[in-house]
């Protein structure tokens, strides 16, 4: 069985690399949704957004529209 990465060795992955060490560890949570914990506010806030989605789902935007305002500052 091999050790655990130390910190310090991650810090010596290249940027690119801890990118995807970063991506990985994000599926990984990603993989258990019912794992993660929300608090009361975050849950009434996810209620909230969903129901004003529920009341006119055009409303919003898709995230690759709303990331190029932001890629654009606009």
């Amino acid at each position: 069985m091999s050790e655990e990465p130390s910190i310090s060795d991650i810090l010596a992955l290249s940027v690119a690399e801890r990118i995807l060490l970063v991506e990985d560890i994000w599926d990984s949570i990603a993989d258990v949704p019912e794992a993660v914990e929300l608090s009361d506010a975050q849950r009434r806030e996810l209620d909230t957004r969903l129901e004003a989605y529920r009341r006119d789902p055009a409303a919003g935007a898709p995230w690759d529209v709303i990331k190029a305002r932001i890629a654009n500052g606009s």
